[in-house]
């Protein structure tokens, strides 16, 4: 059959995507474990039972992502390679997106930030905010850290009850300071504040953070473009937030279909290519 599996082996989550040998999506799958071999196999496995594949259809595995060090050798007799995770990264979000160049969040665990040009791939720098900084918060402040119960809490949340707006402290706002801009995240915390206006505040502290840094990263590469990529991409408040920061500094954000899968899919994508460059010489 010719496949080819990226499989992203993250932190909380492992992600596994089919690929034919021409680059094109068979079908992905997500999968969480307690920890990342047993996510692994866990993965792979159920991948190919509900695909209705067998072992002898996979061409090739390329392993990515932070527990890829775990694995040294071929999986069940199947070639297995590596790609960095950056690498991975910046390959899928372009491929996605359909752009030459941009700066690349890569909102996992932690938050990557990538400047991806032309096939060529840097890593700027990293933050620890990210999905294991909104799951430990709200485990903490409402009792709940699964990122599916997280979404569907913040959905309801009202957070002139947790934040400090730019409209609460000044009479007249600067060209880059909105009225409806957070001063200051749980600066304005409600003692009445419910379970939904905590976890939304905690949503919008994690965004608002990945997205000063992309704002920065611009400036640093001189580009207006950010391609958002991971799991917290999902998330009701995603689109909103980072228009709010599109309208302030004309920067364009594109959340690119299947963006949670952007790191597998990347992998997947580089082996192939370093096929076909092999191929030809």
């Amino acid at each position: 059959m010719g496949l080819i599996l990226g499989i992203d082996i993250g932190g909380s989550t492992t992600k596994v995507v089919g690929l034919d040998e021409q680059g094109t999506v068979i079908s992905m799958l997500r999968v969480r474990a307690e920890d990342q071999l047993t996510s692994l196999f866990g993965a792979l496995g159920n991948y190919l039972v509900s695909n209705h594949m067998w072992l002898d259809d996979v061409q090739q595995i390329v392993l990515t992502g932070v527990g890829a060090s775990y694995v040294q050798e071929d999986i069940h007799g199947i070639p297995t390679c590596r790609v960095d995770e950056f690498t991975a990264s910046g390959t899928g979000a372009l491929a996605l997106s359909g752009q030459s160049e941009g700066v690349v969040a890569t909102m996992g665990t932690g938050t990557a930030f990538l400047w991806a040009k032309d096939g060529k791939v840097e890593h700027l720098c990293g933050s620890g905010i990210g999905g294991g900084t909104l799951g430990g918060l709200c485990r903490k402040l409402v009792g709940v850290e699964r990122f599916g119960q997280i979404k569907k809490l913040a959905v309801g949340g009202d957070l002139s009850q947790v934040d400090l707006r730019i409209a609460d402290i000044v009479t007249e706002a600067t060209k880059t300071l909105h009225p409806d801009m957070t001063a200051a995240n749980f600066g304005n915390l409600a003692e009445d504040a419910s379970p939904a206006d905590l976890a939304a505040g905690t949503v919008n502290l994690v965004l608002q953070a990945i997205g000063t840094m992309t704002v920065l990263a611009c400036r640093c590469c001189g580009t207006d473009t950010v391609i958002l990529t991971g799991s917290m991409t999902t998330l009701d408040q995603a689109e909103p937030a980072f228009q709010v920061f599109e309208k302030l500094y004309g920067i364009r954000y594109i959340i690119p279909e299947n963006a949670t899968f952007a790191t597998a899919i990347g992998a997947a994508l580089c082996s192939i290519k370093q096929k076909s460059s092999g191929s030809s010489d």
